[in-house]
């Protein structure tokens, strides 16, 4: 029995069948590699879900764990504050879009911050409507995945989710929703199902990540701008997946010149450590009484560390540049894989930075949705030492999110990987 094959059946035994995994169980990883319990190395183009921007264990980020590890690893900030937490809203308030006062807190998950931001927006509105989109992914809790557009796996089974959370169209042109008509549709919703006055917030990904990669319009974020404006609404963009230099940008709204009123950040906020943030209009954020946002663990002193670092390498290396530079070089070549004969599988390639996808389908005439042979190239693609993410409502989407500081040689390498797996996984699902 392998060692991957024992770790397999005592997972089965021993992990709730809900939590979903791979059959990869890693042991070492470093930058943009990962060495599995069989000593097989893999160029990891998972990074974590967008997790390590930074790479696995950039020096930089061990380095600041280890010196805060030697200080305190957790006092709580509600009894024992300390002043990396301090110093870090200070940073996230002046990274983020917007000439106004700006105040952060810090949680954990991805999740928890996009439900402090909806509990700040309730209590500066005194509303409790919320409109999220089509596609959108905003946490598995019952809020997190009241929002989130998409059921299986995340709203199947669970019953009744929360009231008031009302889902709108995502513009999506490849497959027939323009921006005008989801604009339109939103428009329709006021109109006739709710009064936008009962509507405390609009929460959208700058770029879908469970949804399928998708890009929101810059104009369509800016016509959300205006439309919260003329209501009252807060507008909120969830960058848990899109930001920290992501998509070649500190986030995703910088590229369309929209300041919301409140971000939430996560992932790649602390290079592997867990820690979210919501930073936003001090007045929104200040709303909630004292002690109604915050967390035993929220803002970890060992994470803020992480963050500290992640932040100065951001800069120090450039990151924002460097993914821009990324995208261009996979963009370009899934661009021509699927100008290739043989390749019209590839119906769509998409991208912002280094987040990338491309969608597979059964024929360009419909774009039919192919997710047998997604899942059989992730699957090829394992098998030659490249991990890869599918994802999309229709589960016929692979998304390329590579370290930020990955080598070019090994980029280059994964890419080589992908259009061979494509190949072979087209000629064995014929």
């Amino acid at each position: 029995m392998t060692a991957t094959t024992a770790l397999s059946a005592r997972k089965s035994a021993a992990v709730a069948r809900g939590v979903s995994t791979r059959g990869i169980y890693a042991i070492r990883a470093e930058n943009a590699e990962l060495w599995d319990a069989e000593g097989k190395r893999y160029i990891d183009f998972a990074a974590g879900i967008a997790v390590n921007n930074t790479g696995h264990r950039h020096p930089k980020v061990m380095a600041a764990v280890a010196d805060q590890a030697q200080a305190f690893t957790h006092t709580c900030f509600h009894v024992a504050p300390y002043e990396s937490y301090i110093a870090l809203a200070e940073r996230l308030n002046a990274a983020t879009p917007g000439d106004f006062e700006k105040k952060t807190m810090l949680v954990t998950t991805g999740a928890e911050a996009v439900e402090n931001a909806i509990k700040m927006a309730r209590a500066f509105t005194g509303r409790s409507g919320v409109i999220s989109f089509s596609g959108g992914f905003h946490g598995r809790t019952l809020l997190g995945m009241a929002l989130t557009g998409k059921v299986a796996p995340y709203k199947k089974g669970f019953g009744a989710m929360p009231p008031e959370i009302i889902h709108a169209p995502f513009p999506n042109a490849f497959h027939g929703v323009s921006e005008a008509e989801a604009l339109a549709q939103l428009d329709r919703i006021f109109a006739s199902s709710v009064d936008p006055e009962r509507i405390a917030a609009i929460i959208i990904e700058p770029v879908q990540g469970e949804g399928g990669f998708t890009i929101a319009p810059f104009s369509f974020l800016r016509a959300l701008r205006k439309i919260c404006d003329q209501h009252g609404i807060v507008f909120i963009a969830d960058e848990v997946q899109a930001g920290m230099a992501r998509t070649g940008r500190m986030f995703g709204v910088n590229h369309a010149d929209v300041a919301p009123d409140l971000i939430t950040m996560a992932k790649g906020l602390a290079g592997g450590f867990p820690l979210s943030a919501v930073t936003g209009r001090a007045d929104i954020v200040d709303a909630p009484n004292p002690g109604g946002v915050g967390g035993t663990y929220a803002g970890n002193p060992l994470a803020i560390a992480a963050s500290h670092a992640v932040l100065d390498v951001i800069d120090e290396e450039n990151l924002c540049a460097r993914a821009a530079e990324i995208g261009e070089v996979i963009r370009a070549r899934l661009t021509a894989m699927a100008a290739r004969q043989g390749m019209e599988c590839i119906g769509d390639v998409r991208g912002l930075g280094a987040m990338n996808a491309f969608e597979l389908v059964k024929d360009r005439a419909t774009n039919a949705p192919d997710a047998p042979l997604t899942t059989a190239i992730v699957a090829e693609a394992e098998a030659r030492g490249l991990i890869l993410l599918s994802c999309g409502t229709r589960y016929n989407v692979i998304r390329l999110l590579p370290p930020l500081t990955i080598p070019m040689d090994q980029l280059h390498e994964a890419l080589d990987i992908i259009e061979a797996s494509v190949e072979a996984a087209v000629q064995k699902t014929a």
